[in-house]
């Protein structure tokens, strides 16, 4: 039987408090979530200001990171650039950018994904959030 790495509470607080301090020096209003590699949410939280969709959409977007095991990012290109069919793809509901998955000695253990402002902004929180790791 193999073994592979989990996250623990204390490294979910880590990734959470270095992404808040990404959003929060750029003054970005965002809501950050953490799951498993399972898509199980582990850590969400809003800041003062966000929209509420971006409650829904942060979740969402570590989801589909976790369980595509690449960034939510990907899918929202490959849409764009015509492969619709993927719009009906199961359990992938976070089609955005904003959602990077945690990597650790190969395996995926987890996903961060923000909303609230730009695309490529709730990318820079998430990888900023997953940098507190020191992978």
């Amino acid at each position: 039987m193999q073994t592979k790495p989990v996250l623990t509470l204390e490294d979910v607080k880590k990734i959470a408090a270095a992404a808040e301090q990404e959003a929060v020096t750029n003054d970005w209003k965002v809501a950050i979530a953490i799951c498993d590699d399972g898509g199980h949410l582990l850590w969400l939280q809003r800041l003062d200001g966000v929209a509420p969709i971006s409650a829904h959409l942060a979740p969402a977007k570590a989801r589909t990171a976790a369980l595509g095991r690449r960034e939510s990012g990907i899918y929202e290109k490959m849409i764009n650039e015509g492969r619709y069919s993927f719009l009906r793809a199961p359990e992938l509901d976070g089609m955005l950018e904003g959602g990077a998955p945690i990597v650790v000695d190969g395996h995926t253990v987890g996903a961060v994904g923000v909303s609230g402002v730009k695309s490529a902004q709730d990318l820079q929180i998430a990888k900023a959030g997953i940098a507190a790791l020191g992978l």
